[in-house]
This record gives C-alpha cells, structure tokens and sequence, in this order.
C-alpha cells in the first residue's frame, strides 16, 4: 500500500511575506485534518553584483549590490482530498513561488 506526500518548497525575496504565506498554508492544512512536517527554513541563497560606479574616470569607485533569496519547505505526510482542495483555493502573495512535488511511499506493515 502506497500513500501521497507531497512536498511544498516556498521561495521569495521578503522572509516576511514568505512567513506570512507558509503560516496561511499550515493553518489550511490543520483545518482539513492533514499531518505535515515543517517549515523547515532552508539557507539563504546570496547573490552579489560588483558594479562600476561611471566608466572610465573612476574605476576604483564601485558599488555593491546583492539579493537574497529565502526558502522554506514542507513536507505534507498524510494528503488526502480535502487537504488539497484547500491548498488549492488559498490566495497566496504574488511574489511567493511555490514548487509543489508529489512524491509516494511505501506504507510500513
């Protein structure tokens, strides 16, 4: 006997829209009966740019600038129908990308 897992991963640029976003998702999941695991706050991704400040006259003057990008992950263990008829029908925020993998396992006897 098989059962349903799915994995959410959240991303966004503001950590407080992300929190915002993941706690409306738990919330939906306690209503609808679901047992999940999480969120678990996955590193920081940092990306830096390097960029001359004008060209030519000044090349030791530079500016520095750089994203960071936030991740949180959960792990819904138990999905049924219900569980995912309310992921479904949440409004998240727009900026949040969410990344929905379904994965299966195998029951212990």
């Amino acid at each position: 006997m098989e059962r349903e897992k799915i994995r959410l991963k959240l991303k966004a640029y503001d950590h407080r829209v992300l929190d915002k976003s993941v706690s409306a998702i738990v919330d939906a999941i306690k209503r609808s009966g679901g047992n999940f695991i999480g969120p678990v706050p996955l590193p920081t991704k940092i990306k830096r740019y390097t960029v001359l400040r004008s060209p030519h006259v000044n090349k030791d003057s530079r500016e520095q600038f750089e994203t960071r990008i936030h991740t949180r992950m959960i792990d819904i263990v138990n999905a049924t129908g219900e569980t995912v008829d309310s992921l479904m029908k949440l409004d998240l925020a727009p900026e949040v990308d969410v990344e929905v993998r379904s994965m299966s396992q195998k029951a212990a006897k």
